[in-house]
């Protein structure tokens, strides 16, 4: 009966090893995470037999940011989210509301190819106070980044996500000239 178990706990010594050896405190200035980004792709993958769907459909949107004081933020949602009949939603829209979002921001901290947010508020409670870790490859001016893995909230298999974001190049600034 412990099998189905076992993942999860080399998961979790994993988990405390990744949170030692990441640097806390302000990220370095040239740090190439450090901008905003824009999501292209919200992919689950099931551990079990890689398995792979779009979590939030073909065109999700949002964007995560990384700042140079060491805080970050994360919003992204379904592009085909119920359109609330009044300004307040309904009960039932704001359950689907909230089920077709993530939302949360807090400090960050890296370590070599890993980031973890550190969550100070959330869209969800539970995840307020928690460090949640990230892997990532950074391949010119896009940034993949994948979870640990964790059990669905939809079906409860054992998971993992992989978000792929494109840096937002600031063209209100980009004049062409070095400043």
């Amino acid at each position: 009966m412990s099998e189905p178990f076992e993942p999860m706990r080399r998961t979790v010594t994993a988990s405390e090893e990744v949170l030692k050896s990441v640097r806390h405190g302000k990220p370095p200035a040239d740090c190439p995470v450090l901008g905003t980004w824009t999501l292209q792709s919200y992919v689950r993958e099931r551990l079990s037999d890689g398995h792979r769907h779009n979590q939030f459909g073909d065109s999700p949107a949002g964007y995560i940011g990384y700042s140079p004081d060491g805080r970050m933020y994360a919003i992204f949602t379904r592009n085909d989210r119920i359109m609330p009949r009044d300004v307040v939603p309904t009960d039932e829209e704001g359950v689907e509301l909230i089920g077709s979002m993530v939302a949360y921001a807090g400090t960050f901290s890296l370590g070599d190819d890993v980031v973890v947010h550190h969550i100070d508020t959330s869209w969800n409670q539970a995840w307020t106070g928690t460090d949640q870790i990230r892997h990532f490859v950074l391949e010119g001016d896009t940034l993949t980044i994948t979870t640990a893995p964790y059990r669905s909230y939809l079906d409860g298999t054992l998971g993992r996500s992989i978000l792929v974001w494109t840096r937002v190049v600031d063209h209100q600034h980009d004049d062409g000239k070095d400043n």
